[in-house]
């Protein structure tokens, strides 16, 4: 059982409106555009995205560890595999592109899934990345619910890895219900994608916040 096996209705219905609009979506949907090809959606949760990438053109599919979150994406129509983002079922340049959306404050093991999904896409391809914006969400960080001015707290911004009781978190929310949360600072994160083989391409602050809560890269393989 993974952490999100249980909160997959509270989620979709907390995280994924319907019609999918937003600062995430426009951020994915800008920095990625249409497609005909393949297209890996690298922890697609309850598949929201992935319905709309490929309403955008693209034969999407998603992988998953949780079969609770992959039972609402297979609902809604998606090509869904339950599989570790750190050994990924399919062969070397099988895709023609990746995105994954807020999955990096989950994973542990950063470098191999972004190794694993290096692998798959063939070379050339786009990979789009939007998450947690390390300087201001995180251990180190009061940000709740990205309201107003964080309040940061010296000594936890440069701990990389797991974390569970820290200044940054709320008590309430997401991380209440599924646990800790890993965290990278700004120059570490990056340069995890670099060391991988990634070509950082395009890096934006979607909203035009004086605190951004959210980073969007477009990598290329």
């Amino acid at each position: 059982m993974t952490r999100y096996d249980g909160h997959a209705d509270w989620y979709d219905t907390e995280f994924q409106p319907a019609p999918l609009d937003g600062p995430t979506w426009a951020a994915v949907s800008r920095l990625l555009g249409a497609g005909s090809g393949t297209l890996l959606d690298v922890g697609c949760g309850t598949g929201a995205y992935a319905v709309a990438l490929g309403d955008l053109g693209w034969q999407v599919t998603g992988v998953d560890v949780s079969e609770d979150m992959l039972r609402r994406a297979r609902a809604r129509g998606v090509n869904a595999i339950q599989a570790d983002a750190k050994e990924l079922p399919f062969a070397d340049s099988s895709f023609d592109a990746a995105v994954s959306v807020w999955t990096h404050t989950d994973i542990g093991d950063l470098d191999a899934m972004l190794n694993e999904t290096r692998r798959v896409l063939r070379p050339g391809s786009p990979f789009v990345s939007v998450g947690a914006h390390p300087c201001f969400v995180g251990p180190h960080s009061e940000y709740v619910e990205a309201y107003g001015t964080p309040i940061l707290h010296a000594g936890w911004y440069r701990r990389s890895g797991a974390y569970g009781d820290a200044p940054g978190r709320s008590g309430k929310g997401l991380r209440a219900r599924v646990g800790e949360s890993f965290h990278l600072p700004l120059g570490e994160l990056l340069q995890a994608f670099l060391d991988c083989g990634f070509r950082l391409e395009r890096i934006e602050e979607p909203e035009q916040r004086d605190y951004p809560y959210m980073l969007a890269l477009r990598w290329r393989r």
